[in-house]
């Protein structure tokens, strides 16, 4: 059954999304040194740039999921973006005008940045499945993963490009891209039918418990496995990507293409399960979860025994392959385990988890410079086949899926 020609509009806004929402660290992250040095900075007040997004960022999603269950999706992720741009802005108007005393405007920007980013791309994914209620939403949702991953490949180089403009340039891009999106998404995109949200909290929170009372440990599974693949991930990417300075000798743009070939598969990995699960949703969800984790795995085992640049480059491609693996089915599982009324919330959780991987790898995986390679990612690797294991015993698909998403798998 193909996607109603009605809603690929709204479809088409909804991937600018997560693409737009991965920018706001990603592409600031190779400037971060010429900021330090045009404002003076420590290397704690440099890096408290990122963390002034990323919390406030991971503290509002279950806030925002909330709000979306009862006032509707675009009202929430509009503003959001509005105010995702609004604090770029600031912080490039800051930067251009207060120079050297710009640093406390710039933090406080940033703060409000992560504010708005908060209700951004878990909320596009609930929207997708209100929207979409067959087995195209697996195929919608793995085009909404790949255009984070898409994001993420893109944002390190752009950010280096525009750092050699001026170091404050990111900046203003956010709200050059963010502000346009939030029209789009108001103007363009179909919200879910009225009578389908505005509930009483009493029954709300009522409903949200027999969801977890019924299906709360093949969530809390799925949840570990979407923490544990994009912990796995990131984590790398940071170690791999100082690897190839000290070690390699590369430089900013050189190890940005590196960096980007595992990025690159999870995105592509990502859109073409999404169509694999389309067509079998029940027979192939299970087995595309545990797979992806087993070949995170593989790459995890693998990657200290490779000495030369390629191999290791080879081996993180492979972590990249079994993200993009794993996350179309999870993201399809979670959103699809709550009715419309619910879904909001329960996909910011999910999105809370996946944040909160995201930001603890790449400090735990700078402990494979004091401690070795070997230690870090193969106490990692037995963590991810533990979690194969749990998925392999506790998701139960069938126990999730609503009817209509069966229809492809049994």
């Amino acid at each position: 059954m193909a996607i109603d020609p009605k809603i690929k509009p709204t479809i088409g806004v909804l991937t600018t999304v997560p693409f737009i929402m991965v920018l706001g660290n990603s592409m600031l992250i190779p400037v971060l040194p010429a900021i330090q040095k045009a404002l003076n900075l420590s290397l704690l007040q440099a890096g408290l740039l990122i963390t002034a997004f990323s919390i406030p960022a991971g503290l509002t999603i279950p806030f925002a999921g909330i709000l979306s269950d009862h006032v509707g999706r675009k009202i929430v992720m509009g503003p959001a973006l509005i105010i995702y741009g609004t604090g770029g802005l600031l912080a490039g108007l800051a930067s251009l005008f207060l120079k050297e005393n710009a640093y406390p405007y710039i933090l406080g920007a940033r703060i409000l940045q992560g504010i708005g980013a908060g209700g951004t791309y878990q909320l596009a994914m609930a929207l997708s499945g209100d929207l979409i209620q067959d087995q195209e939403r697996a195929q919608v949702l793995g085009l909404l993963e790949a255009a984070n991953g898409l994001g993420k490949v893109v944002s390190p180089l752009a950010g280096a490009a525009l750092g050699l403009i001026a170091w404050y340039m990111p900046f203003f891009v956010y709200g050059a891209l963010a502000l346009p999106i939030a029209i789009a998404l108001l103007c363009i995109a179909q919200e879910a039918k009225p009578g389908q949200k505005g509930q009483a909290f009493a029954s709300y929170l009522k409903n949200l418990l027999q969801i977890m009372k019924e299906k709360g440990v093949n969530l809390g599974v799925a949840f570990l496995c979407g923490l544990i693949v994009l912990f796995s991930l990131f984590g790398l990417l940071s170690y791999f990507s100082d690897l190839l300075e000290k070690s390699f000798k590369l430089k900013i743009f050189e190890r940005g293409l590196v960096i980007a070939l595992p990025v690159l598969a999870m995105a592509v990995t990502s859109y073409l399960f999404g169509i694999v699960l389309k067509k079998q949703m029940v027979k192939m969800m299970k087995w595309t979860i545990i797979g992806g984790l087993a070949i995170v795995v593989g790459g995890l085992v693998l990657f200290p025994l490779g000495h030369r640049m390629l191999s290791k480059a080879l081996f993180a491609t492979l972590i990249g392959i079994g993200t993009g693996m794993a996350l179309p089915a999870l993201n399809t599982l979670i959103t699809s385990s709550a009715p419309t009324s619910e879904r909001g919330l329960v996909t910011c959780l999910y999105g809370t988890v996946r944040f909160f991987g995201v930001a603890i790898g790449p400090p735990l995986f700078s402990f494979a410079t004091k401690y070795g390679e070997n230690l870090i990612f193969w106490s990692d690797a037995g963590l991810v086949a533990v979690i194969a294991a749990l998925a392999f015993f506790l998701i139960h698909p069938q126990n999730i899926l609503p009817a209509a998403l069966k229809g492809g798998g049994q």
